[in-house]
């Protein structure tokens, strides 16, 4: 460990020389380079293991103008170590399962390549000393995640898809550059720690609107309300990518921002009461949403959405330490869940639900690791989400108990889906045409090692809150209570609808057509924006690349051509070889010259 404590900076060198190294090698090395990929994600892991204690900032100034110096560094705290633990686990788990669900395609070395790329950015991201380095990690990772959603760039769909995420994470990253602008002109620097630390002398609006603007990259990152829409659709990349960027890091990234940026937040209250409710109202959004998806992956998606809500109103409420240790736990469980959707479409070759059934009988492993997720997520006792939600509910309901029962009602939700899921697809009578079959071992033993995780993350909580810097905190009673009744009502209620069957939900369905309608849609939302915003400015790119680049631009360059070759025919005619003409010209010539310098000298 010494070697990594020392050095820092291999959690990002090594995966970013293996991602060229890989590529470079092509398909001819591809089955040992899917193996080697493995040690990307390691090299993040130990990174954090050693900076468990501590690792001082390495910098080197990058910029200089007059006395101001912008300067780039890497350091390793215990919020770092934490995302490089979340990081580096996760990712090995996927490469591992990637092995396997990506045996046949012929881009696989372009897919390793990626990931490793993908571990360095999230690496560089989150071990930055300065908002400039922080801000490049931030846009490589953005760079990954659209080459890995849009990885089957020849279905249209996934093009669309990674466009449409890149593009509307951009809208919030603009956000995050005026934040940045902003702390630069009130600091003179975006080295965190002084920025951080000179956060209490900022004046209350520069504080709020610092805050608010860098809250903004953070939704967009984490996919708040409303910049949530790109995430559903991102669901068209590999699941394994599903599992590594939607689910536990990329996504949690906008979380990060706002814990390590916490003093800047500590200053403004309307910052803090604005993420609060944001979080909140997206966590009962997209778990709406959820209830009524069919496809395994578009309800993971929504319910990441939702998640992602829980631990925005835990920041909002003052408890980033809570937040981040539901962020550590759902990484384990949400992985797990997305890992497990990608080997029930292995085994099954479909992602619609309702075409499945009866895959415990069929899919064993698959099945048992798939309901320690959904119960983690749920929020079952003695499972990890049920202690790191507890620790999000009871800082919400202490600081805003408005937004504390609104959570409560998610997680009935977040019951309610999870096991919906769990009782039409894994249980009952196959609805599949051909018989599903159980994964190869690549794909099943991350599937066993992340719900191992699952099962004992949750009783690491004083440990994970002390790294952080945080007193732990013990149980409430109430609260868990609570939190296990609203879980029980969820999943009594799914048991009760999809129990025995489809035919009890579909006549519901029939019945609320239009509700069912509206909330599988997304409540309008992404309509709502490609009718007001997406469609009128590609109308108006239209017109201007008809209107003004063809006819006006296009047809002036274009049009010098005749213009000259007129001109050029005009003056040849002169040519004619008498003499009289030419010395009529210069007479002509000289005249009009003279008449010029005396009017130039009256």
């Amino acid at each position: 460990m010494s070697l990594f404590a020392a050095n820092p900076w291999l959690a990002v060198a090594v995966p970013l020389a293996l991602g060229v190294l890989i590529w470079l090698a092509g398909r001819r090395a591809v089955g040992v380079a899917q193996w080697v990929a493995l040690l990307a994600p390691i090299t993040a892991a130990a990174v954090g293991i050693a900076g468990l204690e501590g690792i001082q900032p390495q910098s080197a100034a990058w910029l200089t103008q007059g006395g101001s110096s912008l300067n780039v560094g890497i350091a390793v705290d215990g919020l770092s170590a934490i995302m490089l633990l979340v990081v580096g686990v996760v990712a090995s788990m996927v490469v591992i399962f990637s092995v396997g669900y990506m045996a046949h395609d012929p881009s696989r070395s372009r897919y390793f390549a990626l990931l490793a790329l993908f571990t360095a950015s999230m690496s560089l991201l989150v071990m930055s000393t300065s908002l400039v380095t922080l801000f490049i990690g931030w846009e490589l990772v953005g760079a990954c995640s659209y080459l890995l959603i849009g990885f089957w760039y020849r279905k249209p769909s996934a093009s669309s898809a990674a466009m449409k995420a890149f593009l509307t994470t951009r809208v919030g990253d603009v956000g995050m550059l005026l934040g940045l602008a902003v702390l630069w002109q009130a600091t003179g620097s975006l080295d965190i720690a002084t920025v951080t630390g000179g956060a209490a002398g900022l004046t209350a609006g520069t504080a709020t609107a610092a805050a608010l603007l860098l809250f903004m990259g953070a939704a967009g990152k984490s996919a708040q309300f409303p910049l949530h829409i790109w995430l559903p659709d991102a669901m068209e990349g590999p699941t394994p990518v599903s599992a590594l960027i939607h689910a536990a890091t990329m996504v949690a990234a906008g979380v990060f921002l706002v814990a390590r940026m916490w003093p800047l937040f500590e200053v403004s209250e309307v910052a803090r009461v604005t993420i609060l409710w944001v979080g909140a109202f997206t966590a009962v959004f997209a778990a709406t949403v959820a209830c009524v998806q069919s496809d395994i992956k578009k309800v993971l998606a929504y319910s990441t959405i939702s998640q992602l809500g829980f631990m925005f109103a835990a920041l909002g409420a003052g408890a980033w330490g809570a937040a981040l240790f539901h962020l550590t736990t759902h990484a384990a469980f949400k992985a797990l869940l997305f890992l497990g959707s990608g080997s029930v479409i292995h085994g099954t070759e479909t992602q619609d639900i309702r075409q499945m059934g009866g895959l415990l009988r069929r899919m064993p492993i698959t099945t048992a690791t798939w309901v320690v997720g959904a119960a983690a997520l749920a929020g079952i006792p003695p499972l990890a989400g049920f202690f790191s939600k507890d620790a999000v509910l009871a800082s919400v309901l202490h600081a805003a108990p408005l937004a504390g029962y609104a959570l409560l009602g998610a997680s009935a939700l977040t019951a309610f889906y999870a096991f919906r899921v769990t009782w039409v697809a894994f249980f009952g009578d196959s609805r599949a045409e051909t018989p599903a079959h159980e994964s190869p071992l690549t794909m099943t033993a991350p599937l066993v090692v992340l719900a191992i995780l699952a099962l004992v993350l949750g009783f690491l909580g004083n440990q994970i809150m002390s790294v952080l810097g945080h007193e732990p905190e013990a149980l409430e009673a109430i609260v868990a209570a609570a939190s296990v009744v609203m879980a029980l009502i969820g999943i009594s209620v799914a048991a009760v609808l999809y129990g025995r069957g489809l035919d009890r939900s579909e006549a519901l369905r029939t019945r609320y057509a239009a509700v069912h309608a509206l909330a599988f849609g997304g409540w309008g939302v992404d309509s709502l924006v490609s009718r007001t915003i997406v469609k009128p400015v590609a109308w108006f790119a239209a017109w201007v690349h008809r209107r003004i680049d063809r006819q006006v631009i296009d047809g002036f360059v274009e049009g010098l051509g005749p213009v000259t070759q007129r001109v050029g025919s005009f003056m040849s005619g002169l040519q004619s070889g008498e003499t009289d003409v030419y010395a009529s010209l210069v007479a002509v010539g000289f005249i009009v010259l003279m008449g010029i310098a005396l009017w130039m000298g009256r």
